[in-house]
């Protein structure tokens, strides 16, 4: 960002962004964490709704896409690690980058990635998953990076909210934190 603007694409930002924080590593690494499922699903986050205000107050609240049942448990741990609400509880990329490596070249959790696929390729069988079933896109759905400080400004122009609670609703617990939306640095 330059002059306090915020350029990205909205479900890829880390929820501290939207408040005013600066972009960090621990930034990149809830990014890391969306492109993650987006390799497990074959879909892009948030693809069926508009990209908004609405969903900046739904990623403060904690939503996080939805897990699907073909993804290893060990993998969906740490893609949830990386969505943590606090910056400072995300792997770093070192801890990121060396269980990566435990899986491809160690062979860690081999059979539950194998068991996975196995699940994945039944799913696919049954038609229940594929691209063509991936749901349609939201056509205000914006994949590319955009200035979003007006998107931003408006969240905070509109005062819908003085408390928002920052969680992830796949198990990861709830805080609350009290602040004023039109504190967010634009």
């Amino acid at each position: 960002s330059s002059n306090n603007e915020i350029y990205g694409v909205i479900p890829y930002i880390a929820p501290e962004i939207f408040k005013g924080s600066a972009f960090s590593k621990e930034a990149d690494v809830y990014s890391l964490g969306m492109i993650m499922w987006e390799l497990t699903t074959g879909c892009k986050p948030f693809s069926n709704v508009k990209h908004d205000h609405s969903l900046i107050y739904k990623i403060l609240d904690g939503e996080r896409p939805k897990i699907t049942e073909d993804t290893p448990e060990c993998y969906a741990n740490l893609m949830k690690s990386c969505w943590d609400p606090d910056p400072e509880k995300r792997p770093s990329i070192e801890v990121i980058r060396k269980t990566f490596g435990r899986w491809a070249f160690r062979g860690k959790n081999k059979a539950e990635f194998e068991q996975a696929e196995a699940k994945r390729k039944k799913l696919i069988e049954l038609k229940k998953i594929g691209p063509e079933f991936a749901g349609k896109c939201h056509s205000e759905a914006i994949y590319t990076s955009r200035l979003l400080s007006d998107i931003i400004s408006k969240c905070s122009s509109t005062n819908s909210f003085s408390t928002i609670s920052y969680g992830n609703k796949q198990g990861i617990t709830k805080n609350k934190d009290n602040y004023n939306l039109n504190n967010i640095l634009l």
